[in-house]
């Protein structure tokens, strides 16, 4: 069983956490939602408030295949400053493990220097983050075992991607047919 982490901070967008959730959930991946502050309840940049499954703080992570950060200001800024965090971003990185960031959370990849010479989006107004990384502004890009998102409209096709890497593209054309998601240019 696929098993995922996703790192909500407050300022999070909500989208961007809960439809990478749900599409995975779908899929048959375990989910968790994991706050990075002491409370498990988080709220987001739009005033929604979520209860996480667990708080990050003195707990060790169990093995997950994919690290999912949600974008929103000032939730990325406040993922990029939590320590704990990034070193665990950059094992993952270095562990050639799946990392999975959309809208503004790819800067903070960018700025640790792991998007060198690699494809990535973020939101628009954010590529000066992507420190010598090749900007494409496509809904989403993976490029070896990153995966970035444009924002808050790209949130769907951002969670197809990390199901067609996840699982294949099959299980990610079935999903995309289960909840009426049209191709990428297509009706």
């Amino acid at each position: 069983m696929i098993k995922a982490a996703i790192f909500i901070a407050p300022g999070f967008e909500e989208i961007e956490a809960l439809t990478p959730a749900d599409v995975l959930h779908r899929a048959g991946a375990e989910v968790e939602l994991i706050s990075i502050t002491e409370d498990k309840s988080v709220t987001g940049v739009h005033g929604l408030t979520i209860v996480c499954d667990r708080v990050f703080e003195g707990k060790p992570i169990d093995a997950k295949d994919i690290i999912i950060l949600p974008g929103g200001m000032p939730g990325a800024r406040n993922l990029q400053h939590h320590v704990r965090l990034t070193d665990l971003i950059k094992k993952y990185y270095d562990e050639k493990k799946w990392i999975a960031a959309i809208c503004a959370a790819p800067m903070i990849l960018g700025e640790m220097g792991l998007l060198e010479g690699r494809k990535a989006t973020c939101f628009p107004g954010f590529e000066h983050h992507l420190k010598k990384a090749h900007h494409y502004p496509a809904p989403s890009i993976t490029d070896g075992h990153i995966i970035t998102g444009r924002g808050i409209g790209a949130a769907m096709e951002f969670s197809i991607e990390i199901i067609a890497n996840l699982y294949g593209p099959e299980k990610a054309s079935e999903l995309r047919d289960k909840m009426v998601v049209p191709p990428v240019g297509g009706d």
